[in-house]
């Protein structure tokens, strides 16, 4: 049977009023500290959703749960977070904003593709690792192409243009960048960083101690996928990567780059 297209929520969304009251300015100095003060909630709310889930499960913590444990009214938690799918989207931006620290970091001075490929997604893995317990629990929510938890959903645009920008720097920031055909270029970082929503679906089900096999399968793997990319440097290979770059052109990456017009990106 089909999942239905959004989450069943078992605590009624409350009517926001406006600004919750916590975050209200009282007058009494400058509008900047009250957005700091929203900043910080939001944080809260956010790192105490992630632990519940971690301790609870994904399904079982509620948005009622999840501000009581925080502290605030559940006005305020919808109020910057208006479901548990949006609390799901905000961690994946902060998650991208993480592994672009982390993999920059760790590139800074490697000009091999290969090597950088491979710290790029080593960096996500490490990064995810804390989070990997309830991963599994909303995969079945986030492969419904109509969710917003969806990878190639509008919601998650943000955090798929950040990863896509990282696997830019790994092509940019290497030796081979400016060999490789000039149309497979520019197409590559949106292919690069489906090759990683590969490597995170087998994350997802892997239950092997510190995501072993995982890890083992991103340094057996991306040695292939730097060969493949090398390949296309070979006039023998042009009229190929042509006839693949049309195929993804129009096929696959109009879905990985959608919501970037919306939201003037």
């Amino acid at each position: 049977m089909r999942r239905p297209a959004r989450i069943v929520f078992d605590d009624m969304k409350p009517e926001p009023a406006t600004e919750p009251a916590p975050e209200q300015s009282t007058g009494a100095g400058p509008s900047a500290p009250a957005k700091t003060k929203g900043e910080e909630t939001r944080t809260l709310i956010l790192e105490t959703a992630m632990r519940l889930f971690q301790e609870r499960g994904y399904h079982k913590t509620t948005m009622r749960a999840i501000a009581a444990e925080a502290g605030v009214s559940v006005g305020n938690a919808y109020y910057y977070f208006d479901s548990k799918a949006a609390l799901i989207t905000g961690f994946y931006d902060r998650m991208s904003r993480e592994h672009a620290l982390v993999a920059r970091e760790r590139m800074a001075g490697v000009t091999d593709f290969g090597e950088r490929m491979d710290i790029a997604v080593m960096a996500w893995v490490d990064c995810a690792a804390p989070y990997h317990e309830f991963a599994a629990q909303f995969f079945s929510t986030a492969a419904d192409p109509e969710s917003p938890l969806s990878p190639f959903s509008d919601d998650s645009h943000p955090a798929r243009a950040e990863a896509v920008a990282i696997f830019r720097d790994v092509l940019d920031g290497s030796q081979l960048g400016p060999k490789i055909d000039a149309e497979l270029r520019q197409l590559l970082p949106d292919l690069l960083w489906l090759h990683l929503m590969g490597v995170v679906l087998y994350w997802v089900f892997d239950r092997t101690e510190d995501t072993e096999r995982t890890r083992a399968f991103v340094h057996r793997l991306t040695p292939m996928v730097s060969k493949v990319v090398r390949l296309t440097r070979y006039r023998a290979f042009r009229p190929l990567v042509r006839e693949a770059v049309g195929l993804m052109e129009e096929f696959v990456i109009p879905k990985v780059r959608a919501g970037a017009e919306a939201r003037g990106t």
